[in-house]
C-alpha cells in the first residue's frame, strides 16, 4: 500500500521551468514515480535534455516551449498540452525569474515581467487545466513559492510580492477547488543553488552568513525537492490543501 500511495503511473504532468535546476529535478522525479511528463521552458527545444534524461531511464516525455511572460503564449502552451495529452492531472508550476535593483529605482517594466511571469503564467495555467480536473473528479496543482512568501528581502521587490501573492494564490484556489478533489499546494524552497541564487552564492560574506543560518549547514540541491514534488503530487496527499511546504533545511525554524 505504501508504494502505491506515491505511484504516478498513468498521469499526466505538465511542469514549467524543467529545462534545468528545480524543474528539471521536479521533471525527472515525477518520470521516475510513473508520470508522463509533458516539460515546458521558454526556449524551443529548451527541455530536450530533460526529456532525453527521462527517456533514457524508461519514462515518456514531451519538450513544449512558452514565454511565460507572454499571456497568449501561455494560454498556447496549456491548449497544446490539453490537447495532445487529454488532459492534466498534474500542474507544477516552476518556471519564474527575478530581477535586483533597489526599490527607489526599481525599473517598472521588470516589475511587471516578474509578476507576469511568478504569479500570472501560474494562475492562468491552473484555471486553464481546472476545469478537466473538475470534470474528472481529481487533480493536483503545485506552485513554487520563496522563503521571501515569508519575509520582505532586500533589492527584490517585485519577486517577493509575486511570491506571497503565489502563497495567497495557492490558499485560494485550495478553497474552491478542494471540493472537487483538487488538491493545490505550494513548496516553499529555502536557499538553494539555482540561476536566481548565483548572485548570494558569489557574495562571499552573503553566502556564509547564509550556511550559518541554515541548520542543516548547506545550501539545497535541486534533488532536495523531489521528494516533496511526488508527495504532493501523489494520493499521499490527498487531505493535504491550501498548504505552503518549506523545504529549507531549517531556515524558517531558527
Amino acid at each position: 500500500m505504501t508504494a502505491t500511495l506515491f505511484d504516478l503511473t498513468s498521469k499526466t504532468a505538465l511542469v514549467t521551468g524543467a529545462s534545468r535546476g528545480l524543474g528539471q529535478q521536479i521533471a525527472l522525479g515525477l518520470a521516475a514515480a510513473g508520470a508522463k511528463v509533458i516539460c515546458s521552458s521558454s526556449k524551443e527545444h529548451g527541455c530536450q535534455a530533460t526529456c532525453q534524461m527521462i527517456k533514457e531511464r524508461g519514462g515518456e516525455a514531451y519538450d513544449y516551449a512558452a514565454d511565460l511572460s507572454n499571456t497568449d503564449s501561455v494560454n498556447a502552451l496549456a491548449a497544446k498540452a490539453l490537447a495532445n495529452h487529454g488532459g492534466i492531472d498534474i500542474l507544477v508550476n516552476v518556471g519564474g525569474t527575478i530581477f535586483r535593483s533597489p526599490a527607489v529605482d526599481y525599473p517598472y517594466e521588470q516589475w511587471q515581467n516578474v509578476m507576469k511571469v511568478n504569479l500570472d503564467a501560474s494562475f492562468l495555467l491552473a484555471q486553464a487545466v481546472a476545469p478537466n480536473m473538475i470534470k474528472q473528479g481529481f487533480g493536483k496543482i503545485i506552485n513554487i513559492a520563496s522563503m521571501l512568501s515569508y519575509s520582505g528581502g532586500m533589492t527584490v521587490p517585485a519577486y517577493t510580492a509575486s511570491k506571497h501573492a503565489v502563497a495567497g494564490l495557492t490558499k485560494a484556489l485550495a478553497n474552491e477547488w478542494a471540493q472537487h478533489n483538487i488538491q493545490v499546494n505550494a513548496i516553499a524552497p529555502g536557499y538553494f543553488r539555482t540561476d536566481n541564487t548565483q548572485a548570494l552564492q558569489d557574495d562571499a560574506a552573503r553566502n556564509s552568513e547564509i550556511e550559518k543560518r541554515i541548520p542543516a549547514g548547506r545550501w539545497g540541491e535541486a534533488e532536495d525537492l523531489i521528494g516533496s514534488a511526488i508527495f504532493l503530487s501523489s494520493t499521499a496527499s490527498d487531505y493535504v490543501n491550501g498548504h505552503i511546504l518549506a523545504v529549507d533545511g531549517g531556515w524558517l525554524a531558527r
